[in-house]
């Protein structure tokens, strides 16, 4: 890809950002190879209940899956290829952000998408305890709250002491995640083929072309495909100064990356269309559900399902330390701005580890995770989770778009016209999802009071925010 340096002054100060950037980097060791960054944007990228969303759609969804990967998907990765090829710096959009545009944006950025990744960790006690569930048989674990909090406090704890060790640790759990996740994918890809008599949805049609119905509905699920279960190239150059040749490296992993989300998603779809009615799949956990079905007649042989669902409980521990490990990085980045206390750039003395900022991550997660359970059925509160976090998460992406639009000059830069169309494609798609990010899917207590408790948690944690940036400034 060529870069046309425009402004050499700009470039300039882009090289001193860079500089320091990377001299505060030294001191982390390069734990992140080729193979371990394609393995951690499967984990990252391929989230297991998003073929349950998709199914909604019925055969429609392989349409929906082909338009959200061309107005949304290939715009993302090649906006990450191009903008990690000018800037592969230790705290990723936050640093394209900061040096496109301003302090401010970039502090916001890095806000939001650190209280996104805190919504989805605080998430995870949920998603695991369901797939327990169904891997053991015992469908009341799913709705019991002091199971759902145990299982939690039990996965942040390990999440602080794996996250304490770094990533010589933590890479070998996000890649014994990536190739479980892989695994799984192929059992339920294939269950078509070994037990299609159990299934009782709408018939295996892995490569159908129905014409859609645009309906309001049917855009939601859409929206959520595109911009939930598309996304997360950008949050691995978060540890862009602990890979090897990130530049390089980090690019690679999202071309070869690519391809294979793809598959896992329209082909895991099209499976759980075929054994599930559209209006009985269970959103938290999709495969397990269907892993079930297909293997409960079995005999012996439904063990594979039991040790299939347990594999995505191994792959949510690994999506979790890599939420963990990404959001323990932005308060480090924005301390050594002087935008947040020296305190969470504290380094622990044996692993170079941001010690305080682990700490505090793991207490903010296990506190949000116990209130997000408080007066709502499980269901719900997935999705007043996934929803509220989506929000925060898509405000980062209307960022990440705009810098090849509006910031290229800052950066001495000029931007290919078709990165710019791409970009303005992906910034449109990303206001439609913000558009449909308060109606729900599923049946809730009241759809006011849960677009009303989404718009809420956004705005009051964006004001957080600004007060904490302004405080930051003064002193």
């Amino acid at each position: 890809m060529n870069i046309d340096r425009t402004e050499p002054a700009a470039s300039a100060g882009v090289a001193e950002v860079e500089r320091e950037v990377e001299a505060r980097s030294a001191v982390f060791k390069k734990e992140l190879g080729l193979f371990d960054l394609v393995l951690t944007q499967v984990v990252f990228v391929v989230g297991t209940f998003w073929v349950g969303w998709a199914a909604r759609l019925g055969h429609e969804q392989n349409i929906f899956w082909i338009l959200a990967i061309v107005t949304f998907y290939l715009p993302l990765a090649a906006a990450v290829i191009f903008l990690n090829r000018l800037m592969p710096l230790e705290g990723g959009l936050y640093q394209w952000s900061k040096i496109a545009f301003n302090d401010f944006l970039a502090f916001m950025v890095g806000w939001n998408l650190f209280v996104f990744a805190i919504t989805i960790l605080a998430g995870a006690g949920l998603v695991v305890t369901t797939n327990l569930s169904y891997a053991f048989g015992v469908a009341k674990m799913r709705e019991s709250p002091a199971t759902i909090t145990l299982v939690s406090f039990l996965l942040v704890t390990g999440m602080v002491v794996a996250a304490t060790r770094g990533l010589a640790f933590g890479k070998w759990v996000h890649n014994v995640g990536g190739v479980v996740h892989l695994l799984t994918f192929t059992t339920l890809i294939l269950l078509p083929f070994i037990a299609f008599a159990a299934a009782t949805g709408a018939g295996y049609k892995p490569f159908a072309l129905q014409f859609p119905t645009f309906s309001e509905y049917n855009i939601n699920v859409a929206s959520k495909l595109a911009l939930g279960a598309l996304t997360g190239f950008e949050y691995i150059a978060i540890l862009a100064g602990e890979t090897r040749s990130p530049a390089r490296n980090i690019g690679r992993s999202v071309v070869i990356a690519s391809p294979i989300i793809a598959l896992m998603f329209i082909l895991g779809t099209s499976t759980v269309v075929a054994f599930v009615p559209r209006d009985h799949i269970d959103l938290i956990g999709p495969i397990p559900q269907v892993l079930s079905i297909g293997f409960g007649a079995m005999g012996w042989v439904g063990t594979i399902a039991s040790v299939a669902i347990l594999g995505i409980a191994v792959r949510t521990i690994a999506l979790m330390s890599i939420y963990f490990a990404g959001n323990t990085r932005l308060p480090m980045v924005a301390g050594w701005d002087r935008l947040l206390p020296g305190w969470f750039s504290r380094l622990h003395p044996k692993y170079k580890t941001p010690i305080n900022s682990i700490l505090f991550v793991g207490i903010v997660t296990l506190v949000l995770g116990l209130l997000s359970l408080t007066g709502v059925r499980a269901q719900e509160a997935f999705q007043l989770l996934d929803n509220a976090g989506g929000v925060f998460y898509a405000l980062t992406y209307l960022a990440l778009f705009a810098i090849p639009l509006f910031g290229m000059k800052a950066l001495g830069v000029r931007a290919p016209w078709w990165l710019q169309i791409a970009c303005a494609s992906g910034f449109i798609v990303t206001l439609v999802y913000i558009r449909f990010a308060i109606v729900p899917i599923t049946d809730v207590v009241s759809p006011l009071a849960f677009a009303v408790k989404i718009v809420s948690t956004v705005l009051l944690a964006n004001v957080v925010g600004v007060v904490i940036y302004v405080l930051g400034k003064r002193k």
